[in-house]
């Protein structure tokens, strides 16, 4: 079941200007507090869903601890920036130790809220959207897809997985029939605003974009852009003649 995410709940020590690296355990004298997200960086959030999934390959490899030397050398960037994002969710441990990879996994999925499933709504049952929904790294991560929508009357009704392909205009009621509050728009441009404007009128608070236009959502819900061919053209320039 989603959950409310105004703020951040965390484990810490009290706050020093650097998180220490974790020891094999929790420590001793843990407290629990709240702190408001809007004190924390969007970069910052994210950095860590690419911290966990770098120390579930440690963790699968049977690494029991890594300092952040070794975990910034993984990712291509410094133990100081490690140090710091962790510091905004407090000190877990004490300096020197290392961290504990399960417990350091542990911590950032609790706080990203990926110690749960995450039900979700797909909208755009085209090439992208069908392949979308067949991709298991999404299902395997706590995301599944529960809801279908599209425009093209011709869809709607058929059925993909044992899954109704609905009516946008039927959002508001499935959406609250399986407590959905993510969705992953795959619709093109020339729908994309109008599909967005739908799911937040229908609850929607987060939104992954792969429609190739930037769309507008109020301030409480929380979207990201996927264009690969932005991504592409960016890169051409490092390709062409010097």
């Amino acid at each position: 079941m989603a959950r409310e995410r105004k703020d951040t709940m965390i484990d810490s020590f009290d706050n020093g200007s650097h998180a220490a690296d974790l020891g094999s355990v929790a420590p001793a004298g843990v407290r629990r507090f709240r702190l408001d997200e809007a004190e924390i960086p969007d970069i910052v959030i994210r950095r860590l869903p690419i911290y966990a999934r770098s120390l579930q390959f440690l963790a699968e490899e049977g690494i029991e601890t890594v300092s952040s030397g070794e975990l910034g050398n993984h990712l291509g960037v410094s133990a100081a920036q490690i140090r710091r994002d962790l510091s905004y969710f407090g000190e877990f441990g004490k300096q020197g130790k290392g961290y504990n990879v399960d417990y350091l996994l542990a911590q950032i999925s609790s706080i990203l809220g990926l110690d749960h499933e995450w039900p979700m709504a797909l909208v755009g049952l085209g090439h992208l959207g069908r392949a979308l929904l067949h991709y298991e790294g999404l299902s395997q991560q706590g995301f599944c897809i529960r809801a279908l929508f599209d425009h093209n009357p011709v869809k709607i009704g058929q059925k993909i997985n044992d899954l109704p392909i609905h009516s946008i205009h039927d959002m508001p009621e499935v959406l609250r029939e399986q407590n959905i509050e993510m969705a992953i728009m795959a619709v093109p441009a020339t729908g994309a605003q109008e599909a967005a404007d739908a799911l937040v009128a229908a609850g929607v608070r987060a939104i992954l974009n792969y429609a190739p236009i930037t769309v507008r959502v109020p301030p409480h819900v929380r979207i990201r852009h996927i264009d690969p061919v932005v991504a592409l053209q960016s890169m051409t320039y490092y390709l062409g003649e010097t």
